[in-house]
């Protein structure tokens, strides 16, 4: 069933208390703001979609003894570890043995049970299904799932309520849609545009749009990490075709750009996904009208910060 606004309504109920309410920090620019997400618990928004998840299967009862299971190295994982942590319950996350040591030890600090195998994802996603299907665990996705969708909805709500002026439009990087599909469910229900921001090599959105439905693309991009999905889901595309939806694809280039111009002119280190829906506003290729009151979405944090400070003068406009 396509995503609601009484979805996002709910997640906001059983979210509250546990998830850090986002920061809206002006910009230099009248009309403009950054939604301040990377300051969320483990660095990005998907701490919301995590703790959503958890929290309605305990509120149904459904929640198994054997607790949640995801397989990921990144973002999603610390998320679900997270979540599970605050909440109670066993976690097992499924990594390959090439994810970044760093990444490893932050899931066993959030006490999760951490499997590495194989030496890819899709390695560590068979793992994860073969282990939900012996013990029954939870399965939880990084994005396709409504419960995931509809807590990262809660983040447009809060940004609704806190921007001075109110919101005409929001700037948000997408990957395989989970934050999109919430995004566009509470943006429709409010008049508000979302720019859908890619990067040129990893546009799995655009290309859905194109064909009409999800299909799968090749991804090769600086953002990959994070905006690496092969497959759009049809939660978002479901979502993005009842509300103001506006793709735009920006070059790997313009994405490094954008990330350095928000340390040196900004001081704010963030990672490639959260600078991909600041590209599309620094290149022009999304330009608001003179009275348009925008907000960047700066979805998350996890990034090596060593490579923002540069010899040589600070890049601006």
């Amino acid at each position: 069933m396509p995503l609601s606004p009484a979805d996002v309504e709910a997640a906001a109920a059983r979210t509250a208390g546990l998830v850090r309410p986002v920061t809206v920090l002006p910009t230099d620019s009248p009309r403009r703001w950054f939604a301040a997400e990377f300051l969320q618990h483990t660095g990005t928004f998907k701490a919301r979609g995590a703790v959503n998840l958890l929290a309605a299967h305990q509120e149904a009862g459904t929640l198994p003894g054997a607790g949640v299971v995801i397989a990921s190295g990144g973002n999603a994982g610390l998320a679900c570890a997270w979540a599970a942590e605050r909440l109670a319950v066993p976690a097992t996350v499924f990594v390959p043995g090439t994810a970044p040591a760093v990444k490893v030890a932050g899931l066993h600090r959030l006490g999760a049970r951490v499997v590495q195998v194989g030496t890819e994802y899709a390695h560590a996603a068979e793992a994860a299904a073969e282990h939900v299907a012996t013990t029954g665990a939870l399965a939880s996705h990084a994005y396709d799932d409504p419960l995931v969708a509809a807590g990262a909805g809660t983040l447009l709500q809060e940004v609704l309520t806190c921007t001075p002026g109110g919101v005409d439009t929001v700037v948000v990087a997408v990957g395989g849609g989970g934050l999109l599909a919430g995004l566009a469910t509470v943006a429709a229900q409010h008049g508000v545009r979302v720019v859908a921001v890619e990067p040129e090599g990893s546009c799995a959105f655009s290309a859905a749009l194109a064909a009409g439905a999800p299909v799968d693309v090749a991804v090769s991009s600086v953002a990959a990490d994070s905006l690496g999905a092969r497959r759009v889901t049809q939660l978002a595309l479901d979502a993005a075709a009842r509300a103001d939806v506006v793709p735009v694809l920006v070059s790997d280039d313009a994405v490094v750009a954008a990330r350095r111009r928000l340390w040196q002119e900004h001081r704010l280190a963030v990672e490639h996904a959260a600078a991909t829906a600041q590209a599309a506003l620094d290149e022009g290729l999304y330009t608001p009208d003179d009275e348009e009151r925008v907000v960047t979405v700066l979805c998350g944090a996890n990034t090596d910060p060593s490579d923002l400070v540069v010899a040589g003068p600070a890049v601006s406009r």
